[in-house]
């Protein structure tokens, strides 16, 4: 055997050795440690561990906690735990962990490799005591009420001391088409609304308004389908007609002072039933189909705390309410109705209850004309909706003392005593109105 192939074989048994010698170290190491290398890395086995399983971390408390499982890593495996690897500045390959908690305090933290972030869930808000006010028509036809040309707009809501704007919700019905649109009916009287004029309502705390009556459609379907847009637009809730039965019966909802509202527009009184919405034909929500009408309360109500009717009925000059229009009220509350508004009649009716809940029978017209004494005396409703559901309700008496220019009368303008329980009214339609 020559030299160098000695030599050769002497570094290989050197070699050979001193492999020897470090799997021992390594093997005495590990069992002073009591792990094996066998042993699957900390970090791994934590994330591992970790399953979709709710934990309770208070009384109040439940805390939902996921994190994905980490894929085999390709490197050594490493000791270091998931709290202190976010703190590396390596993006990781993982998936974020997430942790959803649902509590008293409403608390959700997000967990990710290097941020965390934390939102709150609004609590529900407990009901407050609601103020709603309801009026009869409005007619904002510079035509028919010609002040408008030179007063302006605003004028219509001036003398009423800014009370809707102190309110919670007020409902009117619409006497007119907010639209440009269509050609007129032939008929004695047809109104079409300024769309000038929608800015001011607004401004004076007008929220919903409805379509629903027997000048709606004085111009066509096509001007009737652009007033509803063109009020929706506008920022007021149309109510009570649209492109579709679906949408006429519909209500407006609204969420007041933890109050979910339902208001609903029907009219009645109606030149034919040709104006009515169907399945595939814009119209109105009808007044005189009761079993329409209770259908579409009782939908309302499955989805509102509070529903709010306002309805074109009777004929004109009554004072007192029609036994349709008894039958009508009656029906609606027992599907759920908790406030109806009547109008049409141009002349006030008393405030009545039905199972304790309100009916303004006739609120006259507001915005409109001066004809003669008589007519120019309406009426403002006001309800108050406690937070138990107790209603109190009163008329406030008005006055157009101009065309278009309602303003508030009486020993104390604006003002009216609340009764509850059906209790008479502390204003009863005038002598003269009879």
């Amino acid at each position: 055997m020559s030299r160098v192939n000695k030599l050769q074989i002497a570094v290989l048994v050197l070699l050979v050795l001193a492999g020897t010698a470090a799997c021992g170290s390594s093997a005495a190491s590990a069992d002073r440690s009591g792990n094996g290398v066998s042993e699957p890395a900390a970090g791994v086995e934590a994330a591992n561990a970790v399953s979709a399983e709710p934990s309770v971390t208070s009384t109040d408390t439940l805390a939902v906690t996921t994190i994905p499982q980490a894929p085999p890593s390709t490197s050594a495996a490493s000791s270091t735990p998931p709290a202190a690897e976010a703190t590396n500045t390596t993006p990781s390959t993982t998936s974020p962990s997430t942790s959803t908690t649902l509590s008293n305090t409403t608390s959700t933290t997000l967990y990710s490799d290097a941020t965390t972030t934390t939102t709150s869930l609004p609590p529900v808000r407990p009901r407050e005591t609601l103020i709603i006010h309801g009026i009869g028509d409005v007619a904002l036809d510079p035509v028919y009420v010609p002040t408008f040309r030179s007063e302006g707009y605003a004028y219509a809501w001036s003398g009423l001391d800014g009370i809707f704007l102190r309110d919670d919700l007020t409902v009117i019905n619409m006497e007119c088409v907010v639209s440009d649109l269509g050609r007129p009916e032939p008929r004695a009287f047809n109104f079409r609304c300024d769309k000038a004029a929608l800015p001011s309502a607004l401004e004076a705390g007008i929220d919903v308004a409805s379509q629903a009556n027997n000048h709606s459609l004085d111009f066509g379907r096509e001007a009737l389908v652009n007033s509803v847009a063109n009020l929706r637009a506008a920022g007021i809730h149309p109510v009570g007609a649209g492109s579709d039965y679906e949408e006429a019966y519909s209500p407006a909802l609204l969420e007041i002072r933890g109050w979910k509202i339902a208001v609903l527009g029907f009219g009645g009184v109606l030149l034919s039933r040709s104006w009515l919405a169907t399945d595939d034909r814009p119209g109105i929500a009808s007044g005189d189909d009761r079993a329409d009408m209770v259908a579409a309360v009782e939908r309302a109500a499955e989805i509102a705390d509070l529903v709010i009717v306002t309805i074109h009925w009777g004929r004109e000059l009554d004072t007192q309410p029609r036994p349709d229009d008894i039958a009508h009220a009656e029906a609606m509350v027992a599907a759920g109705a908790d406030i109806i508004f009547g109008h049409h009649q141009h002349r006030v009716g008393p405030l009545g209850e039905i199972d304790g809940k309100i009916v303004a029978w006739g609120l006259g017209h507001i915005i409109w004309r001066r004809i003669n004494p008589v007519s120019a005396q309406t009426t403002v409703a006001k309800v108050v909706v406690h937070p138990d559901g107790t209603m109190g309700a009163c008329l406030m008496p008005a006055e157009i003392v101009r065309h278009g220019h309602p303003v508030f009368v009486g020993h104390t303008p604006g003002h009216c005593e609340l009764l509850y329980g059906g209790r008479p009214s502390p204003m009863e339609p005038p002598s003269i109105m009879f």
